[in-house]
């Protein structure tokens, strides 16, 4: 069984490859929080698996929050995995994530990252990559993503993943600043160009947005993904003046 949070398209990428070749079910967490389905039955040779994108150098909050409401039956140290999708490094987002499973008595018994186009652009100095870049990241991360499985056949006991410079002061210090005060929805807003479309409200994950009087209005249960952001076709979806002269990308293999 695997679990997977995605945005942009990056995570339900690789949580598809994943899927495919491990023969193992899709959860998506929102639907699954929704639902207010957090008990799974775990078979004996089942793998389970997390795949997310990194925020700030950490896990999403809304993964973590699915971790500590969700129950595995019949569960007995079957092989339990994660994958993250960063656009450089994740600083110690690993160790973020195998304290979370020990809250809960679980083991993690691997953990990987694998290196994607960037999509953050709230702050300043932070864009999405060069088209060329992007198309390099897009062609590596398949070869990444099949050397991914194969340990993960093999059920592999690694931690392959790029923590990169400062990992401290970038996952203890930065990410809970960016918890605290990085997940808002205040700036938001749409510019003359929006043409009511509702796919800002049809791509939020989590369905933070309801179109009102044809303008999108966002709610207080934001995670940040930027879906609506990047989704928008006349680039009208804006973010304080932060985005104003950013680009925008989505995943274009994740379906």
């Amino acid at each position: 069984m695997i679990f997977y949070f995605s945005g942009t398209g990056n995570s339900k990428w690789i949580a598809l490859q994943l899927s495919k070749v491990q023969n193992e079910q899709l959860v998506f967490i929102p639907d699954a929080l929704h639902k207010l389905d957090f008990q799974y039955y775990i078979a004996d040779n089942e793998k389970i698996g997390f795949i997310f994108p990194i925020y700030s150098w950490g896990v999403p909050p809304i993964v973590l929050q699915f971790i500590q409401r969700l129950t595995f039956l019949n569960y007995h140290n079957q092989y339990l995995f994660f994958v993250c999708s960063c656009g450089d490094d994740i600083g110690l987002a690993h160790r973020m994530f195998c304290n979370a499973v020990k809250k809960k008595s679980w083991e993690c018994n691997a953990g990987f990252s694998v290196i994607m186009p960037n999509n953050y652009v709230l702050l300043p100095g932070f864009d999405i990559d060069s088209k060329e870049l992007e198309k390099y990241k897009l062609q590596e991360a398949i070869d990444r993503v099949a050397e991914i499985n194969h340990a993960i056949e093999e059920k592999k006991a690694l931690f392959n993943c790029n923590k990169g410079k400062f990992p401290f002061i970038k996952t203890k210090i930065i990410n809970p600043l960016f918890v605290r005060k990085g997940i808002v929805t205040s700036k938001f807003f749409t510019t003359d160009d929006c043409i009511s479309c509702k796919r800002c409200e049809m791509f939020c994950p989590v369905g933070n947005i309801v179109l009102v009087d044809c303008k999108p209005v966002w709610g207080d249960n934001c995670t940040s993904c930027l879906a609506c952001y990047h989704i928008c076709p006349k680039h009208a979806v804006q973010y304080g003046k932060q985005t104003l002269k950013k680009g925008q990308y989505f995943n274009p293999n994740r379906i």
